[in-house]
This record gives C-alpha cells, sequence and structure tokens, in this order.
C-alpha cells in the first residue's frame, strides 16, 4: 500500500490522507529462517507440528533464527524476561513467522528490523522496549478489569446485566506481551506468580452451565480462556451444545487468538466437521454464533488466516469478528489501522469490529496510548470503510466496561485523568446505590503527558487520585 500523503491540502498535488490499494495476502516464507529450512508445506500446515514446534525459550529461538539475530537482541530479551515480563515465552511458528517477513539477511540489519518489527514488539518484547522512567503506571493491576472479583462460579464473568464472560482454559497456542489475563493466563514468570484456575475441566463447566440456568436474564455468552483453540474439541463442543439448550441464550461468542496465531487448528478435520454440528444447531435455534479473534497487526493477515476464516463461516458461523488492542509501535497510525482494517474485511472476510486501548497491566506503558491519541485516530480512520466496518476505538474501564473514547464525562489533560460514568451495575455492585452517578477514572500514560503533569506525577504518584 502507498504511504499516507503529507501534502497540504487545497495544492494540485494533494492527495486523499490515506490512499487505498488493494493487498496482495502472502504466506511469509517460512525456509528463510535457517531452523526452518527444510519444513515441507504440509508439515506449515499441520496444526500439531505447529504446536510441537513452538518458541518457548531463548535457546528455541536461536535454533530457528541461526545466525540472523545478534546476542544483543537475546541479552534484551533475557533482561525483560527477568525483569519485566508478565507472560510466558510462547510463539507459534505461524506467529513468529511474520515478524520480519521481508528482513534483510545481514544479522547487524537483520536485528535492527526485527526490534523495530510491529508484530516482534507485542509478541516477543524486550527490556529496551520498556518505558524507562514508567514501565508500569502508578495504578496498573495484574487484574486490571477486576474480572475474578466479579466470578459468580470459578471462570464465569458476570460483568454486564445480560452478558457473561466464560473462561474454559488457562492456556493459550501463544501468549501477548499486553494480556489484560496476565493475572490468570499462562505459566509464571519472575514478575507474576499466576492465579490458578482449581476446579477440573467438567466441574467448572458444570458449575458454569448451572448458574446460567439459574439466571435466565443472560442472554450472551463469550467463550473465552485463554483461548478456546486449547480447550480438547470434543469437550468445547459439548460445552457448546449444552449452552444451545438453555432457551435463554440468544448470543455465543467463541474468543480464539489461533485465528491468527495458529490457523492450522480452525483447519483440522475434526474441528471443522464439529465446528458445522455447532453452527447448524445455533442455526436451528435462532442463536448468533460468532467467532472473535486478536489480529493487531496487517502482517499476521496471510492466506492460511483468511482460509480459516472462509472455512468456519462456509460452515456456518454467522461472523467472524476482529478485537485489536492499540499499541504504541504496532498500529498508532491512521494508515496501519486502515490496513489491517481493509485486509481483514476485504481479503479474509473478518470484520474490523474493536480496537481496545491497552489495558493498565503492569509494564504496559510503553505499548499505551493517551484517550486524546485514540480519539484522534478513530477521527481519522472514519470515512474509509463500510460504516459496518469501520471499527470502534474503546476504553475498557475498571469497574465501568466498554465505552467509546469520545464518552468520557471529563479529561484532565494536564494530568491524564479522564473519568466515565456508566448506565448498569455490575454483580458486585447491585446494592451500590452510587454505582450509576459516581465517575470512574482512567490514566493516560505519563509519558504521553507535558512537564508539568509529568512532574505532578513524580511527585503524587504514590496517591490515588479518582
Amino acid at each position: 500500500m502507498e504511504a499516507l500523503r503529507d501534502t497540504a491540502p487545497g495544492t494540485l498535488e494533494a492527495q486523499q490522507p490515506y490512499e487505498y490499494e488493494r493487498p496482495l495476502l502472502v504466506e511469509p516464507d517460512w525456509q528463510r529462517l535457517p531452523g526452518w529450512r527444510d519444513i515441507t508445506p504440509q508439515q506449515w500446515r499441520d496444526a500439531q507440528w505447529q504446536r510441537a514446534h513452538c518458541v518457548k525459550t531463548p535457546r528455541q529461538l536461536r535454533a530457528v533464527m541461526g545466525p540472523l539475530l545478534q546476542d544483543r537482541f537475546y541479552e534484551d530479551l533475557e533482561d525483560d524476561r527477568r525483569r519485566f515480563a508478565t507472560m510466558s515465552m510462547l510463539l507459534t511458528p505461524q506467529m513468529l513467522n511474520t515478524m520480519a517477513p521481508h528482513g534483510p539477511t545481514e544479522p547487524v540489519a537483520f536485528t535492527e528490523t526485527f526490534l523495530a518489527d510491529p508484530v516482534r514488539r507485542y509478541m516477543l518484547p524486550v527490556a529496551s522496549d520498556r518505558d524507562p522512567e514508567w514501565p508500569s503506571h502508578p495504578y496498573a493491576e495484574r487484574d486490571s478489569l477486576h474480572e475474578s472479583e466479579m466470578w459468580v462460579v470459578e471462570g464465569l464473568t458476570h460483568r454486564y446485566p445480560t452478558k457473561v464472560l466464560a473462561e474454559l482454559v488457562s492456556t493459550c497456542p501463544q501468549y501477548c506481551g499486553h494480556c489484560t489475563r496476565m493475572d490468570l493466563v499462562g505459566g509464571s514468570t519472575p514478575q507474576v506468580d499466576k492465579l490458578k484456575l482449581t476446579l477440573a475441566p467438567a466441574d467448572r463447566q458444570d458449575q458454569i452451565i448451572d448458574y446460567l440456568k439459574r439466571t435466565p436474564g443472560v442472554r450472551d455468552v463469550v467463550v473465552s480462556g485463554g483461548d478456546v483453540a486449547n480447550v480438547p474439541w470434543p469437550r468445547l463442543e459439548s460445552f457448546l451444545m449444552r449452552l444451545l439448550d438453555l432457551e435463554s441464550v440468544r448470543d455465543i461468542r467463541l474468543a480464539t487468538k489461533a485465528l491468527a496465531g495458529l490457523p492450522q487448528h480452525w483447519l483440522q478435520r475434526q474441528v471443522i466437521e464439529g465446528l458445522e454440528r455447532v453452527a447448524r444447531t445455533a442455526a436451528r435455534r435462532s442463536v448468533n454464533l460468532a467467532v472473535h479473534t486478536h489480529v493487531n497487526h496487517v502482517q499476521s493477515v496471510t492466506p492460511l488466516v483468511a482460509e480459516a476464516a472462509r472455512t468456519a463461516l462456509d460452515v456456518g458461523v454467522r461472523d467472524i469478528r476482529n478485537q485489536g488492542v492499540l499499541m504504541r509501535g504496532v498500529n498508532t497510525t491512521p494508515k496501519a489501522l486502515l490496513d489491517l482494517s481493509m485486509a481483514l474485511q476485504g481479503e479474509a472476510n473478518i470484520l474490523p469490529y474493536y480496537f481496545y486501548m491497552c489495558d493498565m497491566i503492569p509494564n504496559a506503558e510503553h505499548w499505551r496510548v493517551a484517550v486524546w491519541e485514540a480519539q484522534d485516530l478513530q477521527h481519522r480512520i472514519m470515512g474509509y470503510l463500510p460504516g459496518y466496518a469501520t471499527p470502534r476505538i474503546v476504553c475498557d474501564v475498571p469497574y465501568v466496561g466498554k465505552r467509546w473514547v469520545h464518552q468520557l464525562a471529563d479529561y484532565d489533560r494536564e494530568l491524564g485523568i479522564s473519568h466515565w460514568t456508566k448506565n448498569y451495575r455490575t454483580g458486585i455492585e447491585l446494592d451500590d446505590p452510587d454505582a450509576l452517578t459516581r465517575r470512574y477514572p482512567f490514566y493516560d500514560p505519563i509519558s504521553t503527558l507535558g512537564e508539568s503533569g509529568r512532574r505532578w506525577w513524580r511527585e503524587n504518584g504514590h496517591r490515588k487520585e479518582g
């Protein structure tokens, strides 16, 4: 695609701020990486090969990259693992292959390209990425959205009046550095001793179904984790069929980043045939079955991803929707968001649904953007896509929920403190008379503030404002 134009409006040379050119989806050549030179297309398409060859350690990364990456990258990576990482290292070959897909072959140049790569920046963070003064905001929290606080049974968050989140598993095929569930998902790191799901999977599912039977006001169930791709298919299908037996449930959403990070999983015969059975049952009962995935950069939209999405639609899934996350250095320019959205909508049949502002978890300040930056991005991407396919940029405010970024009640730009209101009570606020009138705070990254704001936080960052 062409670059965004900087020509002043009104001149003869002026162009649209964004020039669309239909993208050509390409599967990067995995054989360009020394450790995968002999890997065949058949192996690459095999979900079990992908899982068995995930990269979990710097040593395994070296085995794939060979001489392409210099020692300084691994030193940077190890420093991050010791001091900052909230997620353990886990990369599918599919995901790793989308990093620096056209990088040079000379080690010094490749290392620089790899460090600057947008997919690398959020999937494989290094210490030099982190904010040097404020790696964490003073009010960052491990469970920043208080989901486990709102569990009605283990793994079932009842946050919205008519919607619940069912966490069936606490693992994923790959781990994202910015994960909002970093308190629960994945293995522990030197920084985070993770919480654990304690019930047996069958018992957890029984308790979830029992709660939904007793709570007919819930009509929408997000089935997540972790990632539903890590739930053995027979167990997942059984749970979905039990959901479909509940007359009160009208929407079911399957949350899986694996559609992008491990599309091979969704192309397995067992999964395709099972998904078709679920989709047909959902259609007969007039239940909306959708898949929600998580793609943050256009490099990750490959032919395999498009094939997996088309296959799910072909067997009867109603919609495939993308819920990305805004992250500095990854996708926080109009061009990056529009390139991604055009590829999703036009080439992969994936609806560009939401872009969330990155949540206030520890060590995430280098990724996060200020509310005013998100508002500006929303303005600048309008008008290029059909209205239904223009992604909404939202802020997931603790104790409030998703709000469009222009819905704030007030905003102190100097200190980077916004306040938000809501129109419903969460399950832990049913007896709180002030829940609907209270103003809930959200905080911009301190690095985005002017000098007076940064000075205020240096002097007062230990005090809660709100």
